[in-house]
Formats: C-alpha cells, sequence, structure tokens
C-alpha cells in the first residue's frame, strides 16, 4: 500500500507527463541540429575551413559544442527517469526507495518527480566523458609556453600599447580638436 493518496500519485503523475512531453518537444526540434553536434566544427558551423578563423573564434564554438553535448545528455538521463518512474507508477512501487525500500516524502517527490531514491541513498552523477571531435587533434603546449612571451620580445605591454595607438590620433587629437574650432564659429 503506497504511503501517497490517489490525489498526490495523479499530480505526480501529471507533472512527469508534462515534463516528459516538453523534453520529448526539445528532442523534436532540435533533432536537426543535435545530429550535428557529433560532426567535425567544420561540418557543423557550415564553414569551408576552420583555418581562417580567429582562434577565439574556434574556442568558443568547441566550448558551445561541449556544453550542448552535456546538457543534452542530462536531458537524455532525466527522459529515461521519467519513463522509469511512470513504470514504477504502473508496478505499484513509485514512492519507495529503490536502495531500502523506504517511503520518499511526498516533498521531494513533489520537487523531483522521477526519483527513486531517498535523500540518503542518492547516487552520485557521472560527469560526461563525450567531447567535441576536434579535442582528438590537440595536443597540449609545450611546459612554459607562453610564460612571459611578451616579457623580452620588444613587443609593447598594455600601458605601452595605449601610447603607440595615440600617435595615430584620438577623438582629442589636433585633427578633431580643429574640427571643434571651425563648429564653434558655425554657431556664430
Amino acid at each position: 500500500m503506497s504511503h501517497l493518496s490517489d490525489t498526490q500519485l495523479a499530480h505526480l503523475k501529471k507533472l512527469l507527463l508534462d515534463r516528459r512531453r516538453e523534453l520529448q518537444e526539445h528532442f523534436a526540434q532540435n533533432n536537426e541540429e543535435n545530429s550535428l553536434l557529433g560532426d567535425s566544427l567544420r561540418i557543423s558551423t557550415g564553414e569551408l575551413s576552420s583555418v581562417d578563423n580567429h582562434p577565439a573564434d574556434v574556442g568558443t564554438e568547441t566550448f558551445e559544442r561541449s556544453r550542448d553535448l552535456a546538457i543534452n545528455d542530462s536531458l537524455e538521463d532525466e527522459l529515461e527517469e521519467i519513463d522509469q518512474a511512470l513504470q514504477r507508477m504502473e508496478d505499484g512501487t513509485y514512492g519507495l526507495c529503490v536502495v531500502s525500500g523506504e517511503e520518499i516524502p511526498y516533498e521531494r517527490l513533489e520537487a523531483i518527480p522521477f526519483t527513486a531514491y531517498s535523500v540518503e541513498h542518492t547516487p552520485r552523477k557521472e560527469i560526461s566523458g563525450d567531447r567535441p571531435v576536434e579535442e582528438q587533434a590537440m595536443t597540449r603546449p609545450p611546459s612554459g609556453a607562453g610564460e612571459g612571451r611578451q616579457k623580452h620580445t620588444g613587443r609593447f605591454d598594455d600601458a605601452q600599447a595605449w601610447d603607440s595607438v595615440e600617435d595615430y590620433g584620438t577623438s582629442n587629437s589636433p585633427a578633431m580638436a580643429a574640427k571643434r574650432d571651425v563648429s564653434d564659429y558655425d554657431d556664430m
């Protein structure tokens, strides 16, 4: 006999079915886009080559793809857990911890309707190992790479960069000041 009333079970089943429908719609709407996540960066972005792109653009795209893969993995896991919870409702074991057999409080089920565990027996989540295919070709930089690379190269640092750029003119440079002086006469 379940510790949950029929009203509570109906409410929890509605929550599960609503979330299941949301997840199915997500995967249906994003099916074409998501199918490209496992492809190479060149194919998924539609670019002829990623060589001409700035490294930061490629890095951003790689990050976005790895994030999307992780989100989709998480949502797929949630959809599977929802299906399992609905099956436990059919079996009459919904609301009981699958490890200890103790009753899961209604408040917990309302917050996480697909849970199969009491708080004490909830397993730790594993982090997905799926990574973008580009990472297979990446190598780690040699040790010391980048450390003080501009220190002795004769290049300027951020403070000197402004001084060099300012030589080419700013909104306060003489050419701009002369233009302002002419416009001052227009007001007369």
